[in-house]
């Protein structure tokens, strides 16, 4: 039971994580150590989509689960896995990737909006 409970914290600091690397550049146009963190997130994801990594968070999900219950343990990625469980399609890693830059894009364009404003 234990490790089941630590999974499902993990898949919340994983939804936390994405979440805050969507928005993190409103927070981190205030404070320097959040946009350090922030602009470093996004640095690895876009390198763990080239690179084809899946994220450390998602294995020690897999982890946990298959401690608690190898049945229940899936492979790829945490965002295509939980992704298609909710609105049941197939998501390419093409997909992923192509939103991943625009994920960052967009960031880039947050802060240096702010800076010109400066």
């Amino acid at each position: 039971m234990t490790y089941k409970l630590l999974a499902d914290a993990v898949v919340l600091l994983h939804l936390a994580w994405i979440v805050f690397l969507f928005i993190g550049a409103l927070w981190g146009r205030k404070y320097k150590a959040v946009r350090i963190i922030h602009l470093g997130g996004l640095s690895f994801a876009i390198l763990s989509e080239i690179m084809d990594w899946i994220c450390p968070l998602t294995h020690l999900e897999a982890w946990l689960r298959s401690r608690h219950d190898p049945t229940l343990t899936y492979t790829g990625s945490f965002i295509a896995h939980y992704v298609e469980e909710l609105i049941y399609i197939d998501i390419s890693r093409t997909i992923v990737f192509v939103l991943t830059i625009l994920l960052v894009f967009f960031n880039l364009w947050l802060y240096l909006r702010e800076n010109k404003r400066n």
